[in-house]
Formats: C-alpha cells, sequence, structure tokens
C-alpha cells in the first residue's frame, strides 16, 4: 500500500521472478508441530508450527467441527517450510489447501497475483464476526491496493522494551516512560553485570530477516535512516543508516548477551526468562511467556514503548492471518473456519482452556477490554495495544519510502535482501567486519534490487 500520489513499482513481467521470491519467505521463529493432510470433504488447512497454532490444531475438533460438522485436516510445519509449501501451492493456485495463514508481508503480492480470496462479502454477512472489532493497523495491512481485504489476523503483534524491574529498583535506576535509544543504552551500561552473569540488554543478532533485520530497521527508521528513497535510491551506506546501524552493533557488542550473533527471539526469551539479561527489546508476542504460571520472572518485569529519537513511535507490526486460496472449491467453510479462528468466542475458549496469557491476542480491541484477559495481562495490556495501535506501515520513518512496510521492505525480494545484509551485520556484531565494510557490501545488494524498480 504505497503513499497516495505515490509511484508504485513497475513489476516489468517478473511473475517468474516474484515467485521464486515468495518460495524463499522466512523468518527465524519456530516450535514444535506434526503434519496431516485429509482429502474429500474435509477443510485443508496449512499453517506455521507456533504454540497458538499447535493449540487450534488440538481444540478444532472438539469445538469448531462438533458445532459445524465441518471436518479440518490440518498440515503444520516450521515457518521457512510453511513459507515455502503455501508459496508454491498458492502460486499454481493447485487447491490442495482452502486455508493458510500468511503474513502482513506477503499478502499484497499474493493479492496482486491473484492468489486469494477476496474476504469483503464474507466479513460484511457475518456480523457476529465484528470486523470493525479488529485493531485498525491489522486492517490496513491485511488490506491491498485494490481495496480489498484478504485475510483475518490470527494475532497482532509489534514490539516494546521488557525490562527487570526489581534490578533496576536495587540499582536505583528508573526507567523512563517513553524512553529514547541513548537512555537504553546508558541503562545497559549500568545494569551489565548487576546480577551474577546478566547483561545489560538482549538484542537480536542470528542473521535473517525477520530476526536482526526486524529489531535493528526500526532503529534505522527511528534514527532517520531507511533502506530505500521514495525514488528506490539505495541508502544503506547514507550517515542515518550507518549510525543507527554502529548504535545497534556496538550496544549489543557491548552489553548484549553471550553469542550474540547466534541469537534470535527464541534466545533472547530465553535469556529474558532465566535472568540472564536486564533488559529485551524485541515482539510484543514475548511477554505472555515471561507471565505464564511457572516463569521465573513472572511479574518482575516492565513494559514500555519502543525506543526512538527522532519519531513518536517505532514499535514494529506483523500479523499471521488466515488467506483464503482464490482456487478453492471450499470458501463458504473457509470462511467459516477463519470466522471461528479469529473470533472473540474463540479467545474465550482458550482463555477457559490454557489460560488468559495463551489468547492470540494483538488483534481485537474488545479483548484488552475484556476483564479476564486484564487480570492475567494486566502488566502488558495496555503498552501491547497501544503499540499496535501507534505502527504506521505507511510512514515508519522520517522520509517518503516506496513501499508499505516497518521492518521490511514490502516487496518480494527482500527476502533475499533482507538475509543477506543480515548476514553482513551479524559478521559486524561478531567482529569479523567492521559496520562500514559490512554496509558497503550491503549498498550493492540494495542496488541490484533497486534497478528492477526505477
Amino acid at each position: 500500500m504505497p503513499h497516495p500520489g505515490r509511484r508504485r513499482p513497475r513489476m516489468r513481467g517478473r511473475t517468474c521472478a516474484v515467485t521464486a521470491a515468495l518460495a524463499l519467505l522466512a523468518t527465524g521463529c519456530a516450535g514444535a508441530g506434526g503434519t496431516s493432510f485429509g482429502g474429500g470433504d474435509a477443510l485443508n488447512v496449512l499453517m506455521v508450527n507456533n504454540p497458538q497454532m499447535v493449540e487450534l490444531q488440538k481444540l478444532t475438533a472438539k469445538h469448531f467441527t462438533k458445532e459445524t460438522g465441518i471436518e479440518v485436516h490440518f498440515t503444520v510445519l516450521p515457518e521457512n517450510d510453511v513459507r515455502d509449501k503455501i508459496s508454491q501451492d498458492f502460486s499454481n493456485q493447485a487447491g490442495q489447501y482452502d486455508v493458510a495463514t500468511i503474513s502482513n508481508f506477503e499478502l499484497p503480492f499474493f493479492a496482486k497475483n491473484g492468489w486469494l480470496h477476496p474476504l469483503d462479502d464474507y466479513a460484511k454477512a457475518d456480523t457476529a464476526f465484528d470486523q470493525e472489532d479488529i485493531l485498525e493497523p491489522l486492517r490496513e495491512s491485511l488490506t491491498a491496493e485494490d481495496g480489498k481485504l484478504y485475510a483475518q489476523p490470527f494475532y497482532g503483534e509489534s514490539s516494546f522494551l521488557m525490562y527487570r524491574k526489581d534490578v533496576f529498583e536495587k540499582q536505583g535506576l528508573t526507567m523512563p516512560e517513553k524512553p529514547t535509544w541513548e537512555q537504553v543504552a546508558k541503562l545497559a551500561e549500568q545494569t551489565d553485570g548487576a546480577e551474577r552473569g546478566m547483561k545489560g540488554i538482549c538484542l537480536r543478532g542470528l542473521p535473517g530477516w525477520g530476526e536482526v533485520i526486524a529489531p535493528l530497521t526500526t532503529v534505522v527508521n527511528t534514527m532517520g535512516g531507511t533502506w530505500f528513497t521514495e525514488d528506490w535510491e539505495p541508502r544503506l551506506t547514507a550517515p542515518e543508516f550507518k549510525k543507527a546501524t554502529k548504535f545497534y552493533v556496538d550496544l549489543v557488542r557491548e552489553h548484549g548477551e553471550l553469542g550474540a550473533p547466534q541469537s534470535g527471539y527464541a534466545e533472547c526469551l530465553n535469556n529474558m526468562t532465566q535472568g540472564k539479561t536486564a533488559m529485551w527489546y524485541d515482539a510484543t508476542a514475548g511477554a505472555g511467556s515471561l507471565e505464564a504460571k511457572g516463569s521465573p520472572v513472572k511479574g518482575k518485569i516492565g513494559y514500555v514503548p519502543a525506543p526512538v529519537e527522532q519519531t513518536k513511535s517505532s514499535g514494529w507490526l506483523y500479523t499471521w492471518a488466515w488467506g483464503l486460496q482464490k482456487a478453492s472449491k471450499k470458501s463458504d467453510d473457509a470462511w467459516k473456519f477463519v470466522s471461528w479462528a479469529s473470533s472473540k468466542e474463540y479467545e474465550e475458549l482458550v482463555g477457559a482452556t490454557s489460560g488468559w496469557s495463551n489468547v492470540p491476542a494483538g488483534k481485537r480491541a474488545s479483548t484488552y477490554a475484556n476483564p479476564d484477559y486484564r487480570a492475567e495481562a494486566g502488566a502488558f495490556a495496555d503498552v501491547t495495544e497501544r503499540a499496535i495501535s501507534e505502527a504506521d506501515p505507511k510512514n515508519p520513518g522520517t522520509q517518503p519510502r516506496p513501499t508499505a512496510g516497518i521492518q521490511f521492505v514490502g516487496v518480494p525480494e527482500f527476502t533475499d535482501l533482507g538475509t543477506r545484509v543480515a548476514q553482513e551485520v551479524s559478521a559486524a556484531i561478531a567482529g569479523r567486519q567492521s559496520v562500514d565494510a559490512a554496509l558497503a557490501a550491503s549498498q550493492k545488494l540494495a542496488e541490484k534490487v533497486a534497478e528492477e524498480y526505477r
């Protein structure tokens, strides 16, 4: 969704290239899961194997199938694998899968290529679903350039800063309500070593466009940088991009976790849970695990907005959402499943069976008004809702850019570009090269992508 009046990228008959690029879609999170597949009259759903999805798989037969008579067969795969399989099946319009989990990153490409079934009519007719309850940034991010809605969110997330309240208190430190990155760097220095084996902050250093690049790009945005200008001029060696990258690399090298070049979301979550870090900047989704029953740090964590410098906010925006394959012969049943899986009713079900900290939140305004949810998630609920509501994929920085996207550039080639740049940045975090060398190499990679769009 480019800015109004902004020149849109020219595709130059690159459908095959787009399909190939989409097959490379990959980020870093994965969990446990299995696969099953069925044909006939059953609905076939292909989804990522994160914990919330695995929970959905467990509840479907006993509740959705029992209520509707619609049998659902799931194929559940790690994130890298599921993106590849979804791209293959949807691009071929083979119709093997009726529903799949897609994100706000690839939705514009899928919609543009005619691979998805528009959902506007379904959402309008299904008044119980309450489309207006979906948080506006998510509604917008799942609406394509043609103005049509192509997916419904299962959960949404932004990013924020998590910190050990008890450690700060013992050290006589105060976390600002809206910290700047310079303040965070100072606090990381002051809390480094506050407890035995504790580092000041955990930041992703693991290569991957969905790992180190995600938080780093939010720092670039708020420090005045951008990957590309609105005319597709690469800016990875510009002073603002260099300043932000050097700041990030220096911070994690000086006061970050051990093994930072191999640390992603999962490793930082473990470090925070085990008391090995005083602060962690990452996805709002991490709070549920930190506050879960049995967590060693439950009740000890404070939550504040993503640190800023030149912008009012800087949190990212991401959602796993349900898309219907255009070639599916079971779109009516598919909508019934999507409507149930993304409903208020389903959130109530998870809250009652697994606890409210496990609810796939971040998508509905009503979730944050629910007293049961707030009783369990009160420590982070308001900050999370505000972060998602303030996220602006069209204007995430200080200057115009050619595509929508906060922690990514909204073109298919970014899966490869972002990952290759991540490898350069991770090498700088490891001390194998300078930030200047990393960005010089990255600029050349970005120039090749820019040639396709100028």
